[in-house]
């Protein structure tokens, strides 16, 4: 699909389809719509005085043009109440539009930039959200289906019509930063969404690799053996158990450049978790496939961080395992020592993310890092607490939790600061180890958390994504399955650095 931007007045726009935006609580029609209604006679405003269509969020009524010297056909779509319009209303609004618009069955449409004469969104975040919301909607998984053409319905084209006295340079950079958001989203769904038997570590390492060659990072792909000497018996630990050797992917970009601020991104990468030797329930242990889902997000967020050439050095780890229960896997009471030098006592095999990380996480001290951030599919308690509205976060400095909360906000991949005391690391007290990796019954996030953090020296900021990262239930500008959670919040997060 290639989305485009045009300047001109909406009423002179011809072709299939043109898409117009109205506020649920708008007293009268805006300066577009009303110039549309007076071409059609008078039928938008009627629609609205029958109250056939109310305007409310992601409502749509379809008009025929009938001939009518305009577009053949008008869709409008609901904008809800104005006092609540931002950038998620104009997302919304424009997933739901590509989705009846590929039902219908037409190639090209226009759509007006929604909202645009209330001036509460800025240009380029306008049309940045047009983009955003467009692409993730139009988003599908059909590699592994017979007929994966959609029946044939595909939309080839989107034209973003701007208002006459836009800035089309600001404009274009809001496009071009929607695009690559899109792109790095649409990659970590896809590696989300393939299935373990094809989604092994190895399989992981390649897609980063080749995804590395396109866009110039650089990746290097550490074997077991470099594990090995460097020490990480966490990670080692949960891949003994797996015929599918473990990889430890490392990305860059501007790997060298000494002259930028360093941000190192970790990310959990294990393919399928079994539970291990702590084997799951059968129930549901399908959507274990997802278990790499931190990893998907930080390769995801490093095409688009490339895509934008973002003046940073931002390094990306992704410590990619399978966790099995063969005759080799670790055992509850074990102990390993993880790079650090640390002991860790295994009370249960299942909780096995926190090893991954606490390797990565000594690793990734090793470049000097302004800010290290991990993200991760780690507890079932994150879910508990926080249902499927918010990321988890813990952090060791505030105005790292402050930055993510504003870019949050502007991906509406919200977080919610989750406490970090001392006490909790009183759960991890080992009689024959350093320290145990898992304790208490209750705050499991939080303990979770205070074992990752034995394991850093830099500012740090841990995001807990466990249930946020696959759904049953469609949404405007999410499919069914994977997500893409944390891609968009990671580039915004980069993006809004950079910017400073």
């Amino acid at each position: 699909m290639e989305m485009l931007l045009k300047v001109g007045e909406v009423q002179n726009e011809k072709g299939e389809l043109i898409v117009l935006g109205v506020f649920e609580d708008q007293p009268g029609l805006s300066a577009s719509a009303s110039a549309v209604d007076q071409v059609l006679g008078g039928k938008i405003a009627q629609i609205l005085a029958d109250g056939d269509f109310k305007g409310k969020t992601s409502a749509m009524a379809l008009l025929y043009t009938d001939g009518v010297a305009i577009a053949k056909r008008i869709l409008l779509v609901g904008l809800g109440k104005q006092a609540k319009f931002d950038v998620e209303a104009i997302r919304v609004a424009a997933g739901v539009v590509a989705k009846r618009v590929r039902e219908l069955g037409v190639k090209k449409y226009t759509t007006e930039l929604f909202g645009f004469e209330v001036h509460t969104v800025c240009l380029a975040d306008a049309v940045q959200a047009v983009a955003e919301g467009t692409g993730l909607a139009l988003y599908e998984f059909t590699e592994l289906k017979s007929d994966n053409n959609s029946n044939g319905k595909k939309i080839e084209e989107v034209g973003v019509l701007l208002p006459e006295s836009s800035d089309i340079s600001e404009a274009e950079a809001g496009l071009a930063a929607g695009k690559a958001i899109v792109l790095g989203t649409s990659l970590t769904r896809d590696l989300v969404n393939w299935p373990g038997n094809f989604a092994t570590p190895t399989f992981l390492a390649t897609q980063a690799q080749q995804m590395a060659e396109k866009t110039g990072l650089t990746c290097q792909v550490l074997d077991e053996e470099a594990m090995a000497e460097l020490g990480m018996g966490g990670l080692l630990g949960v891949s003994s158990g797996s015929e599918q050797p473990a990889k430890f992917i490392i990305l860059e970009h501007n790997a060298n450049k000494t002259d930028l601020d360093t941000i190192v991104l970790v990310g959990k990468g294990v393919t399928f978790d079994s539970g291990g030797i702590s084997i799951k329930p059968a129930d549901d242990m399908d959507r274990m496939r997802s278990d790499m889902a931190g990893g998907a997000a930080v390769i995801g967020a490093m095409l688009a961080v490339a895509t934008l050439d973002l003046p940073l050095h931002v390094v990306a780890l992704v410590p990619a395992t399978e966790n099995m229960p063969d005759g080799r896997a670790m055992k509850p009471g074990d102990i390993l020592r993880a790079m650090n030098g640390k002991t860790i006592e295994i009370i249960n095999t299942d909780a096995e993310g926190r090893l991954v990380l606490a390797d990565s996480l000594c690793f990734a001290a090793r470049y000097n890092p302004k800010v290290v951030v991990d993200i991760a599919t780690l507890t079932g308690a994150r879910t508990i607490a926080l249902g499927d509205q918010a990321i988890g976060l813990f952090s060791n400095e505030d105005a790292l939790v402050q930055r993510f909360v504003e870019a949050g906000k502007k991906t509406r991949e919200r977080v919610w600061q989750l406490p970090l005391f001392e006490e909790y690391a009183d759960n991890l007290k080992s009689f024959a180890a350093d320290m145990k990796h898992q304790g208490g019954k209750g705050g499991g996030a939080c303990i979770a958390a205070a074992f990752l953090n034995k394991f850093v020296s830099y500012p740090w900021v841990h995001l807990d994504i466990a249930g946020l990262v696959s759904t049953e239930t469609e949404r405007p500008y999410t499919p069914r399955w994977a997500t893409g959670w944390g891609a968009r919040l990671l580039t915004q997060f980069l993006r809004d650095w950079a910017g400073e």
